[in-house]
């Protein structure tokens, strides 16, 4: 089969296809034959050896994959060859065959392509669960989302919508993001690249701050979203794009009762019962029309390289999928 591996950290030219033998199954595991992979930023981390845990060498990048079944362990129930499924794994999906744990398995409705079930799991999980268990948004409360644009914040916007969001403030870098933004259903629209953007934040709130904020650039975005805070709001953190780790006094927090929380999906991986039902909520609402993907574009795995050069010049809308 063909994978994407790397054997040393380092820029986009690290990653190499290569020709590995198709591994055996085990009795509670699947096969699956990839028909779509999503690009996460955790991927090019991995890559670069920045990722928040260590990375073995050699490594096989790829979290989410969708196919369909054509091999099965002698102790798997519940699904059979031929079915549609995605999943959310740890690593090995820039491949053409993965296998997989029968139990992580999330069945793909029949109206749902390949390409938009593989861009539900990273950003859509993370999106659900930094809004509603680490943020607690309530019915009416007000949602800063930055990067509103891109593979979490698309999904954000939307599911604060779903969730009862009363006002969604989306911040991104360029009009075309800003508009994607508000097609999605965001109330008000803020270009972070602007001096000053956080005064008209506050101004849209009638100086009260917003109810819950999802921050994931650090350096003086994270400083400036802190000062957006409603009093007894909720920062929710999730990522540190700009590589800037910014310096913080947690004493600041407490004249207003606002909290920093820290969010990684790998944590929720760990809980299945969570995970599991709310990636079939997620993709529920994707069958129901109620959420919308956003397809950036599609490439085929032997351009890998250039995908990621893609992702990281921050050029591009929404997620972006790789096609054995």
């Amino acid at each position: 089969m063909k994978v994407v591996q790397f054997k040393e950290y380092g820029g986009p030219e690290v990653l190499k296809l290569i020709e590995l033998d198709l591994p055996n199954i085990g009795e509670t595991e699947v096969l699956i034959k990839i028909k779509a992979i999503g690009v996460n930023y955790a991927d090019t981390a991995r890559r670069e050896g920045a990722y928040v845990v260590p990375t073995p060498l050699p490594f096989i990048p790829g979290l989410e994959i969708a196919g369909e079944i054509v091999g099965m362990g002698e102790k798997v129930k519940g699904v059979k060859k031929g079915d549609r499924v995605m999943a959310l794994i740890e690593s090995g999906g820039y491949a053409d065959y993965a296998i997989v744990k029968a139990n992580q398995l999330i069945p793909i409705p029949d109206g749902v392509a390949f390409e938009h079930a593989v861009a539900i799991p990273v950003q859509g999980l993370s999106a659900y669960h930094i809004l509603k268990t680490m943020g607690r948004l309530k019915e009416g409360e007000t949602v800063l989302i930055h990067a509103a644009a891109g593979g979490v914040g698309v999904l954000a916007v939307q599911l604060a919508k779903i969730f009862g969001a009363g006002r969604i403030i989306a911040t991104a870098s360029t009009p075309e993001k800003l508009e994607l933004a508000k097609e999605m259903g965001a109330d008000d629209l803020v270009n972070y690249t602007e001096e000053g953007w956080e005064n008209k934040v506050r101004e849209i709130t009638g100086g009260k701050g917003v109810d819950v904020a999802l921050e994931m650039v650090g350096g003086d975005v994270f400083h400036k979203t802190v000062n957006c805070l409603a009093p007894f709001g909720r920062l929710v953190i999730y990522g540190v794009a700009s590589g800037n780790m910014p310096k913080f006094y947690p004493s600041k927090l407490m004249k207003r009762n606002q909290s920093i929380i820290g969010f990684f999906l790998s944590q929720i991986m760990k809980e299945p019962d969570l995970y599991l039902s709310s990636l079939k909520e997620l993709i529920s609402f994707v069958e129901q029309g109620k959420i919308k993907t956003t397809i950036g574009g599609t490439y085929p795995l032997e351009e890998v390289a250039h995908v990621h050069q893609i992702l990281q010049s921050r050029k591009t809308k929404g997620k972006i999928i790789l096609i054995p």
